[in-house]
């Protein structure tokens, strides 16, 4: 397939997703790194609407649904009501749900980067780099330990990493928007 098999509407719409995306990776990344706290509140303020949407439909599901036997609708129901209270109390004090999120994430990273290099410690046997495993088992690990100790810190500097990247992934994306099918 080449670029000129493609009809030029096509290209000039990929070339428009291409490029919106850009721009908008690009200024997530700017807002990231301008206003890190604040964003990170918008953040969680996504995160609190979706619990409470979650928890209505949860809860309407319980209540109208008269296929579902008693007790998936009461667990619907509860379900519901507990995403609807997570919510609203994520709304109630935004700040503090935004350094409890912080510190769930860094803790959740950080338990993750520690099982990746056990499992990658189980696997030298097979590994043909057998010196790259280990050394990148060692570094998962201790960099794990590290976040579980200080996982608020570690949070912030994964969020600063999530705003460096997407600068630049928005930068080369919108430079691909101009030179996609040329």
């Amino acid at each position: 397939m080449t670029w000129e098999s493609i009809d030029r509407p096509v290209l000039n719409g990929i070339r428009t997703a291409l490029g919106i995306s850009g721009v908008l990776a690009l200024l997530l990344g700017i807002l990231i790194l301008v206003w890190p706290g604040r964003t990170a509140m918008v953040a969680v303020a996504i995160v609190a609407v979706y619990a409470i949407a979650a928890g209505l439909v949860y809860a309407g599901l319980g209540i109208f649904s008269a296929q579902k036997g008693g007790w998936a609708r009461v667990g619907h129901i509860v379900l519901g009501v507990l995403f609807i209270i997570a919510g609203i109390i994520a709304f109630i004090n935004l700040q503090a749900a935004t350094a409890w999120f912080g510190i769930f994430i860094g803790v959740l990273v950080g338990i993750m980067w520690i099982i990746e290099g056990i499992v990658a410690l189980s696997t030298l046997g097979d590994s043909p780099t057998k010196g790259w495993t280990v050394f990148f088992a060692i570094l998962s690990i201790v960099a794990g330990i590290v976040l579980l100790f200080s996982p608020l810190w570690g949070a912030v500097a994964l969020w600063w990493l999530l705003g460096i990247s997407a600068i630049v992934l928005g930068i080369v994306q919108i430079i691909r928007a101009f030179t996609f099918g040329k």
